[in-house]
């Protein structure tokens, strides 16, 4: 998302359909702050899926959404505009997670999701792209310009760098989120994680990998 704000023809939306999935299942009982999240923002899916559709002031409009906030909308939507599957290795993920959100489950994290709608979108022949995120800070210009050539925009090196700090369009649940987003100014070199991963994770971690492989098998380089 932070990378593409820094394009004069973008504009971007983090998570519109937070609040609606937090209305809609029992994260909200142990997500941070989630009443104050669902108070801030439309908790209608339906309605948020309009406004995404909608009109916009800018030709290129960025939805950062997370997977299993789709839940069980009509997924058809999506052949509207190019998808952008991001994904990370579970073993460097799931540890980072577990810091906000103890104990989550593959619900939660969403690998599961990210593989049926992985699925749906080579079922129905709708556009998309995957990247993984160790792939992108290996070369972040490379895969940047292999991503928007799919998605038929230009490249634009402002895409590689940004200031350090918060942004006017982070939800009210940055601070919870994205303290490393806000300490960096670009894409950091890929640096593989050294802590012993956490023993409690680790039967999460084995229902997490055979999707990961899925989406991984596809990711851009």
């Amino acid at each position: 998302m932070y990378s593409f704000a820094q394009r004069p023809d973008t504009l971007v939306f983090d998570e519109p359909l937070y609040g609606a999935y937090l209305k809609e299942t029992e994260a909200k009982k142990y997500h941070p702050e989630a009443e104050q999240i669902m108070e801030s923002m439309e908790c209608d899916g339906g309605k948020v899926v309009d406004m995404m559709l909608g009109k916009h002031s800018k030709e290129v409009v960025f939805f950062k959404n997370m997977t299993h906030h789709l839940m069980n909308l009509d997924k058809s939507f999506l052949n509207s505009g190019f998808n952008i599957l991001l994904t990370r290795h579970p073993r460097e993920m799931l540890p980072s997670f577990d810091k906000v959100i103890p104990n989550p489950t593959l619900q939660d994290v969403g690998y599961a999701a990210h593989a049926e709608l992985l699925s749906f979108l080579q079922e129905n022949q709708i556009p998309y792209a995957v990247l993984d995120a160790k792939k992108v800070l290996q070369n972040p210009q490379a895969v940047l310009q292999k991503l928007c050539a799919k998605a038929g925009i230009a490249f634009e090196a402002k895409m590689l760098s940004w200031k350090a700090g918060s942004r006017s369009e982070d939800g009210i649940w940055a601070k919870h989120w994205y303290g490393s987003v806000h300490a960096s100014t670009g894409f950091k070199e890929y640096e593989a994680k050294k802590d012993v991963f956490p023993e409690h994770l680790l039967p999460l971690l084995e229902e997490c990998l055979p999707y990961y492989s899925m989406l991984e098998e596809e990711a851009l380089s």
